[in-house]
């Protein structure tokens, strides 16, 4: 009998741009179909699904997968490593067989649990104890087996004050502890996590995280998507990189994230300011470019947080000029600033020579959580305001090392990053 537990051949899906997908039916009967395929302790092939709407190749339509193939051993932790729009999801929708794929098949041999969005797989007129008792029977497990398990699932959540509520009145966090706790502890053979711990506080990710770890030692099989590169290389020894809906690579995972971390540097990524019109000052020096730098020296548009990185400023100065201040500022994407750099505050300004020039902040270890940011820059001299722009430059924080562990703070409880310790 073959160890591989899943087998994906040819797989891709395609969608139809604009066109609302009214073939699928509500989100929890395809999942309650789904789980009760997927959980018999049989094999179960999916359907090589070919529409006669889609065999013909069209403008109007977008490959969310294409070509995929890779087996995954029994007992096997695998990371899905890719920047949004990447396939990640898509392709655990089609290994859950809550969507079809376009072509190609995935081969799934036992019981598998999915926990892909907040609230996947619970009805939520039910309260949170019915479904445990629900997810449980879907799974095929006996009631004296429920609930052995029961307490150990609620007391896992921390919701045991809310277990008799219905789950619609249920926060999302809420939803979250008690789907881990029971997508964990029902003893699932495959288990595929997409992205949802991040909804979860500090606590509970790392709790969440150290039972991910005592599950795959458990010899369980588990398919884990986050852009947290940490809790990646934490849990996962091997990994696989989707770039456009297609598998680039598979491998050790330090190999994988160094590959994905290197695939941020597109070209086009420097902000042309030669025309902007959204700016101030007298004109004696104008910018004409402002972007981001790696520490390879690569322009980049996703710099990486704990990575360091330099903001480069290029200039054209129309006469001489002395004790020329530079500033910038980065705001998020409520338009808070959430840093400030200038020259004043190392107490030296700079004399520029008339002609092409260029100017560099270098941060050593970016600061600021995963989302988007705009960089205004500004110089001044003696005189007066020589360039002012609101908005330079844009870039997106979509990965982070910053903490020696998985950790990174959600952008509700946090506009930047600092290092600290604690002292008991």
């Amino acid at each position: 009998m073959t160890d591989t537990v899943i087998r994906v051949e040819g797989l891709g899906k395609r969608y139809k741009l604009g066109q609302s997908h009214q073939n699928y039916k509500m989100l929890r009967y395809a999942l309650s179909e789904a789980f009760t395929k997927a959980f018999h302790r049989v094999s179960s092939k999916m359907t090589n699904y070919q529409s006669s709407t889609l065999k013909e190749e069209s403008n109007d339509t977008i490959w969310a997968l294409k070509n995929v193939a890779f087996e995954i051993k029994q007992g096997e932790v695998v990371g899905i490593i890719g920047r949004n729009g990447s396939g990640k999801s898509t392709l655990l929708k089609i290994l859950s067989q809550i969507t079809e794929p376009t072509e190609g098949f995935a081969e799934i041999h036992g019981r598998i649990r999915a926990l892909l969005e907040v609230g996947t797989g619970f009805h939520p007129e039910l309260t949170g104890r019915e479904n445990i008792f629900l997810n449980a029977a879907i799974l095929g497990m006996k009631k004296v087996e429920i609930e052995r398990k029961f307490d150990e699932i609620v007391a896992f959540s921390e919701i045991e004050k809310f277990i008799d509520t219905p789950v619609k009145h249920y926060s999302s966090g809420m939803y979250v502890r008690l789907a881990f706790a029971v997508a964990a502890h029902l003893d699932p053979e495959i288990l595929l996590i997409d992205e949802v711990l991040a909804v979860g506080d500090l606590a509970f990710q790392k709790k969440c995280l150290g039972k991910m770890d005592d599950v795959a030692k458990q010899g369980r099989t588990v398919l884990f998507v986050s852009h947290n590169m940490g809790a990646m290389m934490q849990l996962c020894p091997q990994s696989i990189l989707l770039q456009g809906g297609i598998l680039i690579n598979r491998g050790a995972t330090k190999d994988i994230v160094d590959q994905y971390v290197s695939s941020f540097s597109p070209t086009g990524s420097d902000a042309e300011l030669t025309d902007i019109k959204d700016r101030s000052g007298d004109g004696r020096l104008r910018f004409v470019k402002a972007y981001l730098k790696d520490e390879k020296g690569h322009s980049i548009k996703f710099p990486i947080a704990g990575h360091p990185v330099d903001i480069i400023l290029e200039f054209m100065a129309h006469e001489n000029l002395s004790q020329t201040h530079f500033a910038l500022t980065i705001y998020n994407h409520l338009g808070i600033a959430v840093t400030h750099c200038n020259l004043d505050a190392y107490g030296k300004r700079l004399p520029v020579a008339k002609g092409a020039g260029e100017i560099r902040c270098h941060i050593p270890k970016l600061p600021l959580p995963n989302g988007r940011y705009r960089v205004a820059i500004a110089a001044h001299d003696t005189i007066g305001r020589l360039d002012e722009i609101p908005s330079a430059c844009t870039f997106d924080v979509e990965t982070s090392s910053f903490y020696p562990t998985s950790y990174t703070p959600p952008l509700q409880h946090s506009t930047v990053l600092i290092e600290h310790a604690w002292i008991a």
